[in-house]
């Protein structure tokens, strides 16, 4: 049943169709290939970049290294087993991986098009998002200003001058995997579904959380090290532009591993491209939030920062705006490591907060709220299955709910406190993405 329904699941490297399990991975044939060429002796690839290149059907040719390396992070080897001598465990694994698949097939034929959703379909290709202008995430407009609606209610004049040169639409949303929306998971299918897709849904995204997520036990054998006193100085006595540089490159190696979590969330991808793009712009300061619980040890009140414990007031400066965003950033973060979730209860969670449906500028409503919708009933299943309420009827879902508000307060005190930083600092070079993500090169009317 398994080998005959396997090439459902697309190439583990690159997304594109696969054609079976080859050295241990379900790949296509262009990445088991690849993978067959690499184990050549005279082999030495090296990427021109700064070993961070996005694989996909697209830019899979472009940096042989990134794609190797993905390969063997994947388990391909050449003394891989083949599918039919599998553990029993690595079965069930791909039979839940074709299950769900087979759910998403089922979904397309059973749940009937919203038409009034997209009056036409998404471009397919980064090249027609550089044609029709698409540097920044103003939401593809080309008109010389547009308004950009946010969640936390502020709006930001963005004129073409202004826009970033990085361009995240082409590196780290793969357009190509678009589908039309009648190919998102309905919940209501749930119902009739082959196999329990709120299951698979738990599995999917813990997975997701796993590849994208420093190791629990490597934290934990941080939090048991003695304080590297010399270190922690060193961050006290930092000045200001080099803190928020050094914090700013911290943050976007987290949210460069945040993009991929949010491309493996199933139907994800299946959005349109400026609502792909549109939710990572204003969920990915607020997931970085939700991770770094995990990175919190609240026995010291100190958080793994690369690879050295920092205590919270290493991230102060002179500036009481910005002591006031480190201390809401600690306050929230440690209030959901309280909660002591399990690694898949947090996968879940940054689900439901990216997938958050009241997102001002989203124009596939009805898809979020039905991946939304997907999120709420897993996240419900597994916390209730795990935890006990806190207090009389207070569940740990309300809790973790009603710290997203906290989210977006935070998220509004981190671009003031930015705004008014660029304009003390306006020679400071920020990391592309971190610079795409929140920077404007002007001051804003964060109002």
């Amino acid at each position: 049943f398994i080998a005959a329904q396997i090439e459902i699941i697309p190439c583990k490297v690159c997304g594109d169709k696969s054609s079976g399990v080859h050295y241990g991975v379900i790949t296509c044939e262009g990445c088991k290939g690849f993978f067959r060429r690499s184990q050549s002796s005279v082999v030495n690839y090296q990427c021109p970049r700064n070993k961070q290149c996005v694989v996909d059907r697209v830019n899979r040719n472009r940096c042989q290294y990134c794609r190797l390396q993905k390969c063997l992070k994947l388990g391909m080897s050449r003394d891989a087993v083949k599918f039919g001598r599998m553990s029993k465990k690595q079965r069930e694994k791909v039979e839940d991986e074709v299950r769900f698949h087979r759910a998403q097939m089922r979904a397309q034929s059973d749940a009937a098009p919203d038409s009034s959703v997209y009056d036409t379909q998404t471009p397919s290709s980064s090249d027609q998002l550089h044609h029709n202008n698409y540097n920044s995430y103003s939401g593809g407009y080309s008109n010389n200003e547009v308004g950009y609606g946010s969640p936390y209610g502020y709006s930001a004049s963005v004129t073409p001058q202004q826009t970033m040169q990085y361009d995240i639409s082409a590196d780290y949303v793969d357009s190509t995997t678009y589908e039309p929306r009648s190919t998102i998971i309905d919940p209501e299918f749930i119902s009739h579904a082959d196999g329990d897709i709120n299951d698979v849904l738990i599995k999917t995204l813990a997975e997701a959380h796993a590849n994208t997520n420093t190791k629990l036990e490597a934290v934990h054998d941080m939090f048991r090290k003695q304080p590297d006193v010399s270190r922690i100085l060193y961050y006290k006595n930092l000045g200001q532009e080099e803190l928020w540089l050094d914090c700013a490159e911290k943050l976007t190696q987290m949210i460069q591993n945040i993009i991929e979590f949010a491309k493996l969330i199933p139907g994800f991808m299946r959005l349109s491209q400026d609502d792909q793009i549109l939710l990572l712009k204003t969920g990915s300061f607020e997931l970085a939030i939700v991770r770094m619980s995990r990175l919190l040890d609240l026995s010291q009140n100190a958080v793994l920062y690369g690879d050295v414990m920092l205590p919270q007031e290493a991230f102060y400066t002179s500036d009481s705006e910005e002591m006031r965003l480190v201390s809401r950033i600690f306050q929230t973060a440690k209030s959901i490591a309280e909660l002591k979730l399990t690694e898949t209860e947090l996968a879940l969670y940054q689900s439901l907060v990216l997938l958050w449906p009241e997102r001002n500028g989203v124009r596939g409503n009805t898809e979020i709220q039905r991946l939304f919708n997907l999120s709420m009933n897993a996240i419900r299943q597994e916390l209730e299955t795990n935890h006990a309420p806190l207090k009389g009827d207070v569940t740990v879902l309300d809790t973790l709910l009603n710290n997203i508000p906290n989210f977006r307060d935070i998220s509004i005190l981190h671009m003031e406190s930015l705004s008014k930083f660029k304009l003390q600092h306006p020679n400071v070079v920020f990391p592309a993405l971190y610079k795409e993500l929140f920077s404007i090169d002007s001051q804003q009317d964060l109002t």
